[in-house]
């Protein structure tokens, strides 16, 4: 991995994990990798993913409006609401970088996925 795409999955990581510390623990990982993000020309552009679970949360609609929010916009990441009947759904973007924070309305279950920006292979 390059030094750049490390540096980024380390932000994109922290980011995501103090994220998902608001709504409890544990959360389980499910993706933490490289992603090839250019299909017409493989292998010139990287990406890494990270994301994680979390099944047994409390008050999720809550957390994220009143601390996920506020904190995010703070340290320049933009918010875009994305929600559907079935789950709420907020984008967050910076430089490049965004991730997503799913909320299931029946369960409450969150699922929280990015991706760093693209860089160079």
């Amino acid at each position: 991995m390059s030094v750049e795409l490390d540096r980024l999955a380390g932000e994109l990581t922290g980011v995501i994990d103090s994220v998902a510390a608001v709504f409890g623990s544990p959360a389980d990982p499910t993706v933490d990798g490289e992603l090839d993000c250019d299909p017409t020309r493989p292998g010139n552009l990287l990406c890494w993913q990270y994301g994680v679970r979390l099944e047994h949360t409390g008050e999720p609609e809550r957390r994220l409006a009143e601390v996920v929010l506020p904190s995010l916009e703070e340290r320049g990441w933009q918010a875009h609401d994305r929600s559907t009947p079935r789950e709420l759904i907020a984008r967050f973007s910076r430089e490049g970088a965004d991730f997503t924070v799913h909320v299931a309305r029946a369960s409450h279950a969150v699922a929280i996925i990015g991706s760093t920006r693209p860089v160079p292979a």
